[in-house]
Parts: C-alpha cells; sequence; structure tokens
C-alpha cells in the first residue's frame, strides 16, 4: 500500500533540486527569484522532514551527500515530468510582432503613451517598441519599421499619411503677461524670450509669425533639445512656447498654460503628425498600426485626419 505519509512542501523540493542540480544556494536563489538565505532555510527544513542531511557544506562550496544524491534522481525526474507534460500541454503561443517606431519623445509621452492600453487590448499580439529621437528615423533604410514624424509631409523615399493636423499658438504660464504686462499685439511677444525646440528644418515659429505679421528679426530665441523641454521651461515662466494643441491639451485645459494672444490661431492642414511607412504594401501588422493610428486621430476630432499626400496605403 502507499504511504499515507505527506509529501514534503513543492517549494522546499524545488529548492532542494535547484541547488542539487546547479550545487550552488546562490545560484539556485537566483533562479527562483529569492534570496539565498531563503533557499538554505527551505532545505534545512526538508532535511529536518527526511530526518537525513542531503548536502554537505563546505567553505565555499555544497556537495550532495549520497542520500541527497539518490533522493535528487527522484526530484529531478519528477520535476522534468511536470516540465514535459507542461509544455505539451499549454497553448501554442500565438506568433507575435514586434514594430519598432521611430517618433519624437515628446509625442511619445503626450500623446501616444497615454493610448497604448487600448492598442495593447486591440492588438496583444503586437509589441510596439518605440525609439525616441530628435533625428529622422531612416524608414526606407529598415532602421525602424514604421516613424511618426512632426511636419508638413514631403519626405523622400517613404510613403505618408497625415494622421492629424496640428493647431498651433503662442503659449506661457499665466504669470508671465499677468496685469499690464498683457501682449496686445503680435510683435509685444519680442519683450519675452521664443522657446524652440531642436528640428532639422525648424518652421513653427516662422509659419506663425508670417500669418500674424510678427518680425522674428529682434526676437531673442531660445533653442532647447526637444519639445518636451520647451514645454517644461514654458510652464516655469521661462518664455513664450510655440503650442503644439495636440500634445499640450491637458495644460490649456488645467490652466496651467495659456494663449499669449487669443484668437491666433495658426491652422495649416498640412502641418501635424504623419505616419510615415516605406512604399508599398504594409505589412500586416504596420496595417493594423496604421489604421488604428487613424482611428485614434478621429477620435481626436481632427478633420484633417487621414489625408493621402506623397504615398497611399
Amino acid at each position: 500500500m502507499r504511504s499515507t505519509r505527506s509529501l514534503p512542501a513543492l517549494v522546499s523540493l524545488r529548492a532542494f533540486e535547484a541547488a542539487a542540480r546547479r550545487l550552488s544556494f546562490s545560484l539556485a536563489a537566483q533562479e527562483l527569484f529569492v534570496t539565498q538565505s531563503a533557499v538554505s532555510h527551505h532545505i534545512q527544513r526538508l532535511e529536518s522532514e527526511l530526518g537525513v542531511a542531503l548536502f554537505e557544506r563546505r567553505t565555499r562550496a555544497v556537495a550532495l551527500t549520497p542520500a541527497g544524491l539518490a533522493y535528487y534522481d527522484h526530484v529531478h525526474a519528477a520535476f522534468e515530468l511536470l516540465r514535459q507534460g507542461t509544455d505539451a500541454i499549454r497553448a501554442p503561443a500565438a506568433t507575435r510582432r514586434t514594430l519598432k517606431v521611430g517618433l519624437l519623445a515628446s509625442f511619445a509621452t503626450r500623446w501616444l503613451a497615454p493610448r497604448l492600453p487600448a492598442f495593447a487590448a486591440a492588438h496583444p499580439d503586437i509589441d510596439l517598441q518605440l525609439q525616441p529621437d530628435i533625428s529622422l528615423a531612416d524608414v526606407a533604410g529598415g532602421d525602424v519599421d514604421v516613424a511618426i514624424r512632426y511636419g508638413r509631409g514631403g519626405w523622400p523615399g517613404v510613403a505618408s499619411r497625415l494622421l492629424m493636423a496640428e493647431r498651433l499658438s503662442v503659449v506661457c504660464a499665466p504669470a508671465l503677461i499677468g496685469g499690464r504686462k498683457r501682449p496686445r499685439a503680435p510683435d509685444d511677444l519680442l519683450r519675452y524670450p521664443l522657446l524652440a525646440s531642436h528640428a532639422k528644418q525648424p518652421f513653427e515659429w516662422d509659419a506663425w509669425a508670417r500669418r500674424f505679421g510678427m518680425d522674428l528679426g529682434r526676437a531673442q530665441t531660445v533653442h532647447l533639445h526637444d519639445y518636451n523641454i520647451v514645454v517644461e521651461a514654458a510652464l516655469a515662466g521661462q518664455g513664450l512656447a510655440m503650442g503644439r494643441h495636440r500634445l499640450i491639451a491637458p495644460h490649456l485645459a488645467s490652466g496651467a498654460l495659456v494663449q499669449a494672444l487669443p484668437g491666433t490661431v495658426l491652422e495649416d492642414p498640412r502641418i501635424g503628425w504623419w505616419f510615415v511607412a516605406p512604399r508599398g504594401a504594409l505589412a500586416p501588422a504596420v496595417r493594423a498600426l496604421h489604421d488604428w493610428l487613424i482611428q485614434a486621430a478621429s477620435a481626436s476630432e481632427d478633420p484633417a485626419a487621414g489625408t493621402d499626400i506623397h504615398g497611399t496605403y
């Protein structure tokens, strides 16, 4: 008849099997993601329960006793049988696809990141690997699978689709222009530093100044590395920023940033956020990301989203 005595705790058997296989308590601890003292405790408990010593403790190493070696053969075989059975019954893992996406850090943090859980829920088989950089990732050359770029389109060698147009206006912290200091005309803005982010082809301030008649020749411009830094500097009252409404909507809604000249909003249907991919048919995962972004952009009520320029999909 089978013995009615209970088996040792599974956690103790796992600690013993790992330590015996590696002949090291510390390596077993790393494998099991526990402390070395926890492994030692479980093995001491097992030895006490069995009434035999399983290991010889030496100064810098451990070795199995004859009883430990015999017991290891059984325990290891049992765990191998469990592993084999688990592998055999486990459902095959769905084929996953990783997409490398080149984009600006500001877009990643201020627009895309809050929406990533929705994408993950809709496409659990696609992993997005975001690669933020102020330089243009080489889509055609394969550095990234796709890119989300800010600008006016027209990049050579790739297909581009406008996801959503931007609305641009000069913004700042309310205290910067409070009271009698409030600007009344575009040239009044020249009393303050103009904050600008690095761009290979800067255009925002020039386009806004041309539209509303401001002479940038007398401007004091502070060039910052990234648009995230521009926003933080504006929030700290260090100058005027060109507000990209898609990215700073929460700050405008809370009043942390205000328009320096209300009503002077530049709306150019070509200035905005573009989906950029290699020319030709899109791979299924790229198509899935493209369609989801179009839907997300439409949900943010952009009437220009979805315009095809320089290549269609």
